[in-house]
């Protein structure tokens, strides 16, 4: 298990916006520039979590609706697929 890093910076003016930099943070994590991320904010804890991006392709055939169809089945019968699963 690799150890979290903890890394302090200024918020700096980038044009009309703030940000920070953080390269060797971002490169640690296998990101580079064009990657999307996921951005979680946690107003009351003061956190922000930022994730790379796990989003795939569909492969040809299958819709958005479709997926969107079994991932609300999937929800709903978790824990019955699950049971099954430990059988």
């Amino acid at each position: 298990m690799k150890r979290m890093v903890e890394m302090e910076r200024k918020v700096s003016k980038f044009g009309n916006s703030l940000g920070i930099t953080m390269t060797d943070a971002l490169k640690q994590i296998g990101l580079d520039q064009g990657d999307t991320v996921n951005i979680e904010v946690s107003p009351d804890s003061g956190e922000i979590i930022i994730k790379k991006s796990t989003k795939v392709s569909l492969p040809v055939g299958i819709s958005p609706d479709f997926m969107n169809a079994l991932t609300d089945v999937i929800e709903e019968y978790d824990q019955t697929l699950q049971g099954l699963k430990d059988r």
